[in-house]
């Protein structure tokens, strides 16, 4: 154990000669031991210090060991739990499970057994606090999630998640497809007491059917071709956290079931196993889908639709807040050039009221997309239209509320000529197939692909395309 952290280990046992066993050996293996001789004594004990890991006899008089474990995992949940009982049975196993036990030994066990077990916990802690530095420098590289823009609907939005954030209700938002719905879920979770706690996010719509249970749930080895080993399941990986599912109006409706079992009993199953697993989950889900109309169809199933829909917050679309378009356009450029100067003009003013004439079926990610495009084109600030994709160039230009305008941009021009058109490129046509297509079908990527005759993978490739990782940090 030499150049390692001693572990805070917590023995309880109601057996004098374990205890005194323990008292030494503990000790000697690099740990610092506080041995208990019953339950009692143990819960005293996790009052007033935190430790690594928990060792406990099942079977004690008075308070057992389950009851410690109950405990520790109510006040430490970090803290990993072993159970070591002589009365070994396929029913405290279970509840071994359900608890979250790391271990569970059978008397009379070696001391070498336990001092195996102790060294995995202690892989464990250190891979768990290697993860968490990891996430804390990610988060502080990339600051926190910044909804962009000040126009009257955004701050309501705004007003909305700060409401939310702080509770445990499940938030179901709802908005057109690339109007941030993630960004929204993000700042929530962020918000919240979970900000901590991991933040999985999994979109329903672009995972294959027969996966969408085992990626949700987890597996077992050999539950199913190809289930080569055990798996966690997205609900285990973001236990203590936030689950985000986005697109939740794709979830099949044979699993919408087995979601509703899972949010009502907080207990998740992996595919081919019947041992319960016990989940501490917020869930937030998104949508472009009509819900209502869906469970009318026979599409969606209504309990469930309430169940996840304690609170709604309705992101809106690009058209409807278009004062914020010169905001946004500055945090793209400022994004792509970060060396730009704090009054830097980032685009000319006939190209902002070109950008607000355009009605953005595709919303933020349709800018964030086109802002990319016309840094591709641009040596130097400003961005002009000659800039902008041909589908842009030619619209009549729009004037925009005041507060729009951006520092060093000056007054945007209500009408001026923006210049001969250029030819479209084959990838702008595609482009404005695809937008046109979303917008016609409102947003149901299953009808567009359908009528684009493409598959709805390969529409979902087009679309991340499009967005490269452009709204991975805006909106």
């Amino acid at each position: 154990m030499k150049n390692k952290r001693p572990m805070r280990i917590l023995f309880a046992d109601d057996e004098a000669s374990i205890q005194e066993l323990m008292r030494i050996e503990l000790p000697r293996l690099g740990h610092e031991a506080t041995v208990c001789p019953d339950g009692r004594t143990a819960l005293a004990a996790l009052d007033l210090t935190a430790y690594d890991c928990v060792i406990v006899d099942l079977d004690m008089p008075g308070i057992g060991g389950m009851e410690v474990i109950t405990r520790v995992r109510q006040t430490s949940p970090d803290t990993e739990t072993v159970i070591i009982t002589g009365k070994s049975s396929v029913e405290t196993a279970i509840e071994a499970v359900r608890q979250g036990v790391f271990e569970y030994l059978t008397k009379p066990c070696r001391l070498a057994d336990i001092q195996a077990v102790l060294e995995r916990v202690r892989k464990k802690r250190e891979l768990t606090t290697r993860l968490r530095a990891l996430e804390q420098r990610v988060r502080r590289a990339e600051g926190a999630t910044r909804l962009v823009g000040d126009s009257p609907a955004l701050e309501r939005v705004r007003q909305l998640v700060a409401r939310v954030a702080g509770s445990e209700a499940a938030v179901l938002v709802r908005g057109e497809t690339g109007t941030g719905k993630e960004l929204v879920a993000r700042a929530v979770h962020e918000g919240s007491g979970r900000a901590g706690g991991p933040l999985v996010a999994v979109n329903c719509g672009a995972l294959p059917e027969h996966l969408v249970e085992s990626e949700l749930f987890g597996h077992r080895k050999g539950a199913f071709t190809g289930a080569d080993e055990h798996r966690a399941g997205l609900f285990e990986v973001a236990h203590g956290g936030t689950l985000f599912l986005d697109e939740i109006g794709e979830l099949p409706r044979s699993l919408q079931a087995r979601l509703l079992r899972v949010l009502e009993s907080g207990e998740i199953r992996r595919v081919g196993d019947n041992h319960p697993i016990t989940v501490d989950v917020r869930l937030v889900c998104a949508t472009h889908r009509n819900l209502e109309e869906m469970v009318r169809a026979g599409g969606f199933r209504e309990d469930l639709l309430c169940r996840i829909n304690t609170f709604e917050i309705t992101v809106p679309p690009l058209r409807e807040r278009r004062e914020d378009i010169a905001a946004l356009l500055g945090h793209f450029v400022r994004r792509s050039r970060p060396q730009l100067p704090p009054q830097a003009a980032f685009a000319d003013d006939v190209t902002l009221a070109t950008l607000a004439a355009h009605d953005w079926p595709g919303n933020i990610r349709e800018l964030a997309n086109v802002v990319e495009h016309a840094l591709v084109l641009c040596d130097e600030l400003p961005l002009t239209v000659e800039h902008l994709p041909g589908r842009l160039s030619g619209l009549k230009p729009v004037a925009l509320p005041p507060a729009a305008t951006p520092a060093g941009g000056g007054a945007i021009a209500a009408e001026t000529n923006p210049g001969p058109l250029r030819p479209r490129t084959l990838k702008e046509l595609e482009l404005d197939a695809i937008l046109a297509g979303l917008a016609r079908n409102d947003g149901n990527k299953p009808r567009t692909a359908e009528e684009l005759g493409i598959s709805l993978k390969t529409l979902y490739n087009k679309l991340h395309q499009m967005q490269d990782g452009a709204l991975d940090k805006s909106a």
